[in-house]
């Protein structure tokens, strides 16, 4: 796999493809991409991958540091224990929404500038939000839009900031 292809993606991919599966095959897929993402980030050397040029801001998809590494490598192992966790669960909204949260979680580890780092945040916004709804009762979508707002709020903050940041210095580079 290339050095520019976000490891969080094979989750974030990885999750939406889950409903495609059934029984022993769906386990085994589920405990595959994590596994799969670790193989991947061990091969990644330091430094900056991915590089996209947007609205005259180069975007940075990844970046890879040792701070970044360590904490890729442990939510990598903390997202495999998850899955492990969540086999005994039926609900395939859970399992992909479980992914896209870890792969989003992972992506704003690596995010090499403000606006992906926005994006992601905003990913983990929705994809936990859609675990809490999946309890499908009244408290649960109480809760969910609670925590929505305040979710959607933090990253109204966090654009803001990049806004800012922006401005000032012309650039979205941490």
């Amino acid at each position: 796999m290339s050095a520019d292809f976000p490891v969080a993606l094979i989750l974030i991919l990885g999750g939406v493809l889950v409903p495609l599966f059934r029984g022993r095959l769906r386990i085994a897929y589920m405990l595959l991409l994590p596994l799969a993402a670790f193989a991947h980030l061990l091969t990644l050397p330091l430094g900056t991958f991915g590089q996209v040029e947007l609205l005259g801001q180069t975007l940075v998809l990844m970046r890879i540091d040792r701070l970044s590494l360590l904490f890729g490598y442990i939510f990598l192992i903390a997202s495999l224990l998850n899955v492990i966790y969540a086999l005994h669960v039926k609900d395939t909204l859970q399992h992909v929404a479980g992914l896209i949260y870890a792969g989003s979680t992972l992506g704003a580890v690596f995010a090499g500038d403000l606006m992906t780092l926005f994006v992601y945040w905003e990913f983990t916004a929705v994809s936990s939000v859609m675990m809490i709804w999946a309890r499908q009762d009244d408290t649960a979508f109480r809760t969910g839009l609670r925590y929505l707002l305040v979710q959607l709020l933090s990253g109204m903050f966090l654009l803001a900031g990049a806004l800012l940041h922006w401005r000032a210095t012309g650039s979205l580079e941490f």
